[in-house]
């Protein structure tokens, strides 16, 4: 007989779900829930509701459930199918990783506009943070590779020789990602400024 912290009989409440007793169905969520939520927390697509997520993942576990055969635990079991939606989710925002104006928050909208109108004044630090969280937002789309060289170069404003020093490439490798890296974060910067209208 398999327990649990919530003393939750799982293999009792199993096999109550499998004769589709729904309070036992509830019973496995509410017992699960915070093991498929800290994960889809941990791996959340831009722009998927981490409820609606959650929600995905336990319809996949019901459809699923005759798959499982009690060998590891049921949370483990769970965590994998729950990685993997994620995961899932997440390449197939990577292969259309399309931004819009409606993916910034307020004050990243505002920024922008203020960047079209009044170039290379002084911001305001509300301003700043806005700043700070866009260009991590459109970070995103860069390889964690070319995420980090771009964090170096320009936010550190490290130079080539130290980066070659911290990685191991060379100056070439270096240089042509960073072009790469700059002219992918110029198109979106450009699309989500002509979305905009600014």
């Amino acid at each position: 007989m398999i327990r649990n912290d919530l003393d939750l009989d799982i293999t009792d409440c199993l096999a109550r779900v499998r004769q589709q007793d729904q309070e036992a169905a509830r019973s496995l969520v509410d017992f699960l829930y915070p093991t498929v939520i800290q994960i889809v927390r941990g791996n959340l697509p831009r722009r998927a509701a981490e409820e609606d997520l959650a929600q995905e993942i336990f319809v996949k576990m019901f459809a699923k459930l005759d798959q499982f055969e009690g060998q590891v635990p049921m949370q483990h079991w769970v965590s994998r199918i729950a990685v993997n939606h994620c995961l899932n989710a997440i390449r197939a925002q990577k292969s259309r990783p399309e931004w819009r104006m409606a993916d910034l928050s307020e004050p990243q909208s505002e920024l922008l506009d203020a960047l079209a109108t009044t170039p290379g004044q002084d911001q305001h630090p509300a301003q700043l943070l806005a700043a700070r969280e866009l260009v991590d937002q459109l970070f995103e789309v860069l390889s964690p590779e070319d995420r980090l060289l771009m964090r170096w170069l320009e936010m550190e404003e490290r130079s080539v020789e130290e980066v070659r020093q911290l990685t191991g490439w060379s100056s070439a490798a270096i240089r042509v990602r960073a072009f790469r890296a700059r002219r992918k974060l110029n198109r979106l910067f450009s699309q989500l400024r002509k979305e905009g209208q600014l």
